[in-house]
């Protein structure tokens, strides 16, 4: 078994990093290297705007390239209580920024020739246990009639074409996609340095400051100076940037993938081949890769990342959840068990905008891949000074309280939620 994401292994490696120190003085700066990052820096360096992009490590290291794989339309809660807690308007608003943003990758894609095996899949919000279905149905009928008509209930009987295992009914988003994350990571990065944009991997920003309207950025490889800063680094972001580490609870979530399936063992678990959340609050999302692997992710545990010793604890965990909403899979080899950090916020809806001189886009709340590209071109055009098209301008963001960047309460948070799958 490799400890190594799965999107990193078998993708091409990105190569046009700036070799060399750190120098210069730019429009824009981007500070984190994965899609939010990536598609600004694209979107700034086709309007002729000098920008670079600082990468603590390297292209698409971090939630970019080690998620599960979906982009998914909908929102992280129901659409009644999106209204209820945003407001109808923006809950709207925000709704179809994550339709627009599936829309967005797929054009990026075909501009800039990506191989990245993009797919329309749709998306199932499986019904876990039978009084699931209820709020399920409930979701659909709103959000059917009022803001995406491109949905569909599905009963149980309807479902055995679609997942071989026995759910309670579900819910069909149309739009919903996947991709190959790695290969659109590198794809991208390729398409920001061929339109202008300069990357530096292995650039961690250690200290900004600002002097006479300009921002100073220093790094282990140098420093540079910038009129505009945006923060793009979601739950990996460090200590010295401390208004958005205690907004930013980083949560662990953790995938395995088993050994390319037969026909046959694909025909026996996913005949519908697409993306699949289940409706517990400690759940499960699954899908095939390219080469017939099963996906097949969650929130093990609720920690984060740290070694392969933790990874392979979550792997364990992950290994007898897949075996028993797929038992015919049981005794399938693993050859792949990764973790990651989601940056969630405490209400999770995701977060953009303009606070100390920085701009910034986070916050995606397992919502990521799909909104990060869209967002972060939606980001450089304000910086552009172009029409703001942000679905989340002036939102009210908290701090977590007692959250000051390590997320002590996790385990607490934790029990919480097992309890309520276990009585709901």
């Amino acid at each position: 078994m490799k400890f190594v994401s799965y999107w990193h292994d078998t993708s091409p490696a990105f190569a046009g990093g700036r070799q060399g120190p750190l120098e210069g003085h730019f429009d824009a700066c981007i500070i984190g290297g994965g899609f939010t990052g990536l598609s600004a820096a694209r979107q700034l360096a086709k309007a002729g705007a000098r920008v670079v992009v600082l990468e603590a490590e390297r292209v698409g290291w971090g939630a970019s390239g080690r998620n599960g794989g979906h982009l998914n339309n909908g929102l992280a809660h129901s659409y009644p209580a999106a209204k209820a807690g945003l407001g109808k308007d923006r809950a709207v608003a925000l709704y179809r920024a994550i339709d627009a943003s599936i829309d967005t990758i797929e054009a990026l894609i075909a501009e800039e020739g990506i191989d990245c095996d993009f797919r329309r899949a749709g998306k199932l919000k499986l019904a876990s246990k039978p009084q699931h279905f209820g709020s399920i149905a409930r979701n659909f009928e709103a959000v059917h009639a009022e803001v995406d008509p491109d949905t569909a209930l599905l009963s149980p009987s309807d479902l055995k074409t679609e997942v071989g295992s026995p759910f309670h009914g579900a819910m069909l988003f149309k739009k919903s996609a996947m991709m190959h994350m790695g290969r659109y990571a590198a794809g991208l990065a390729d398409a920001a340095v061929r339109h202008g944009a300069v990357i530096y991997e292995a650039a961690p920003v250690t200290s900004r400051t600002q002097e006479e309207g300009r921002h100073r950025l220093v790094t282990p490889r140098g420093e540079i100076t910038a009129d505009n800063v945006l923060v793009a680094t979601g739950a990996y972001t460090t200590p010295n940037f401390g208004y958005f580490r205690r907004r930013i609870i980083s949560v662990g979530s953790f995938l395995i993938a088993t050994r390319p399936l037969t026909a046959d063992e694909v025909a026996s678990v996913m005949p519908g081949n697409r993306t699949c959340v289940t409706s517990m609050n400690i759940g499960n999302y699954f899908r095939l890769s390219p080469d017939n692997r099963l996906l097949f992710g969650g929130r093990a545990r609720f920690s984060a990342t740290s070694d392969h010793r933790s990874d392979a604890k979550s792997g364990a965990i992950l290994k007898a959840g897949l075996a028993e909403i797929f038992p015919q899979l049981a005794r399938v080899d693993v050859d792949y068990c990764w973790g990651g950090l989601v940056d969630m916020t405490k209400d999770r809806y995701p977060r953009a905008g303009y606070h100390d001189g920085a701009w910034y886009a986070m916050g995606y709340s397992g919502h990521g891949a799909q909104l990060s590209t869209h967002l972060g071109m939606i980001m450089a055009d304000a910086m552009l000074g172009r029409e703001d098209r942000n679905p989340m301008k002036d939102v009210d963001w908290p701090a977590v309280p007692g959250h000051f960047g390590k997320p002590w309460f996790l385990p607490f948070v934790g029990f919480y939620y097992k309890m309520l799958d276990k009585f709901q």
